[in-house]
């Protein structure tokens, strides 16, 4: 068995253990995308959790689909996170720059100059957005013409470039929770007649030609991609019924070489060994609400050579001391999960240290 302890290599970056930091919005970012100036504190004070997987970060504007999440794909984006990045490297830790396109989970009032949000097909979500006027549903978006989505997959690399000029080990693509690329794969979200829809391999193109994309820009061994298959979230109810398109890619992305794959798991069936057994590169396993005493048990059965954690993480920043010695965990305090500029519930969460 190996233990969730020993170190492990992803891409050309070595991790002295096998936990990493799920990606997690916290809504603190400027008005122009630009990340917050608590953020490197924030980052950095998680360091000892060796891989860092940082918030959802809009590829573009329209990427964008909350109130006040990162970009990565301006000058003043860039010398953002580099602040980011080189204090997340001082402290001793790694960091991927997970890049989020919202898709139709976008408000027109959330994003720059009110824009209508894009997706594979005009199907809306059917579900409430929060702006700064209060809930609000969200829209009927635009369905992007073919030209377009070769121009998203442009800004999807334009970005992984400006993330790595920013000092980022790699970045992950998120593919899942329902937003962009989850949208093309899921058949109740895209009913595109091009190359785009319709046919298994067709609805797994763009996520593909992005990932491709990308590795071919920064190199495959700094990227990577998250995905949830089966989760039912967004408008999109996928089941079991996708479950050949899921295999179809772990098997493109482990012939691409790429730094790892991330899934967000929530089932419990054979699909996860499956493909475990088509992508045989670096496999990130998060499963939500886990509890602690189940920590390490999928590194431990060879399901996962590395663990994701998420709100654990965020109310711990000495997480990995706390495990290793039994220590008590923090209090979560969910209602500042995203509290815009505060350091409340952001930055002030105590060390044992400090305790």
């Amino acid at each position: 068995m190996t233990d969730v302890w020993s170190p492990i290599k992803i891409g050309g970056v070595e991790l002295p253990h096998r936990l990493a930091m799920a990606p997690m919005t916290r809504s603190r970012a400027k008005p122009d995308g630009t990340p917050g100036d608590l953020a490197p504190l924030y980052y950095a004070q998680r360091a000892t959790m060796g891989l860092l997987i940082s918030e959802g970060t809009q590829p573009s504007d329209d990427g964008q689909g909350y109130l006040a999440t990162p970009g990565i794909y301006t000058d003043a984006h860039v010398a953002g996170w580099r602040k980011v990045a080189d204090a997340v490297h001082a402290a001793g830790g790694r960091l991927f720059i997970q890049l989020m396109h919202t898709g139709r989970r976008s408000h027109p009032d959330n994003t720059p100059h009110h824009r209508q949000p894009v997706a594979p097909s005009a199907i809306a979500p059917g579900e409430d957005m929060v702006t700064m006027a209060g809930m609000r549903p969200i829209p009927e978006p635009r369905e992007l013409t073919t030209a377009e989505v070769g121009r998203t997959v442009d800004d999807f690399a334009h970005a992984a470039r400006r993330a790595i000029e920013a000092g980022a080990d790699g970045v992950e693509v998120h593919g899942a929770n329902g937003y962009l690329v989850h949208q093309f794969l899921a058949p109740d979200a895209n009913r595109r007649t091009d190359g785009y829809g319709g046919s298994m391999e067709n609805r797994a193109r763009f996520a593909i030609d992005v990932v491709r994309a990308i590795a071919d820009t920064i190199g495959p061994e700094k990227t990577a991609i998250r995905l949830s298959p089966g989760l039912p979230t967004g408008g999109i109810a996928e089941g079991t019924g996708n479950d050949d398109l899921y295999r179809h890619l772990a098997a493109e992305f482990d012939r691409m070489g790429l730094a790892y794959l991330h899934l967000l798991h929530v089932r419990q069936d054979p699909l996860l060994e499956q493909i475990r057994k088509a992508f045989r590169g670096v496999l990130i396993l998060n499963r939500p609400g886990r509890s602690r005493d189940r920590i390490g048990t999928d590194v431990a059965a060879g399901l996962a050579d590395i663990e994701a954690l998420g709100v654990m993480a965020l109310a711990n920043p000495d997480l990995v001391r706390r495990l290793k010695t039994g220590a008590p965990l923090n209090d979560l305090r969910p209602a500042l999960f995203y509290a815009g500029g505060s350091a409340e519930g952001y930055t002030d969460y105590p060390t044992l240290d400090a305790a």
